[in-house]
């Protein structure tokens, strides 16, 4: 029994980092790609925390401004943010994204922020600040444009 203790301590001592943060920090970060013409991609933020959610969006901005990217600039100019102004039978948020995607350009919020603010403090305390704020994604529509009733 003793042996079998001691074979199952080394197999955890050579596993569990495997599944540290510094494991998941050097995976490389997975990229938000849209297609079609347009997006919309909902959101739910936790009740009390619209604040919070609205410095992340903030930051978002702020960060694709800065961006040395070119279509960063597109990017900016070519998304939206709603903010229904019914709360839902929970209490949360609902924030709306209406997106007119660049192609092969990253969406991914984080990786868009991470791109500009360099500092791991500074990344850890944003992640923080969007994973207290979001409540959950609740769905990517994305597609062409069916019917422009102004052409």
């Amino acid at each position: 029994m003793r042996r079998l203790s001691g074979v199952l301590l080394a197999g955890a001592v050579l596993i569990l980092p495997a599944f540290s943060q510094a494991a998941f920090a050097q995976a490389p970060p997975q990229k938000t790609t849209y297609t079609g013409e347009v997006v919309l991609a909902a959101y739910t933020v936790n009740p009390g925390k619209e604040g919070d959610y609205e410095k992340v969006i903030a930051t978002l901005k702020d960060s694709l401004m800065k961006s040395p990217r070119p279509e960063a600039k597109q990017q900016l100019a070519g998304w939206k943010i709603i903010k229904n102004s019914a709360a839902q039978p929970d209490g949360s948020s609902l924030y709306v994204h209406v997106i007119t995607p660049v192609k092969d350009a990253d969406y991914s919020i984080t990786n868009l922020v991470y791109e500009v603010v360099k500092d791991p403090a500074e990344q850890k305390v944003f992640y923080d600040l969007y994973r207290g704020a979001l409540q959950k994604a609740l769905f990517v529509i994305q597609g062409p444009v069916t019917s422009d009733f102004a052409k």
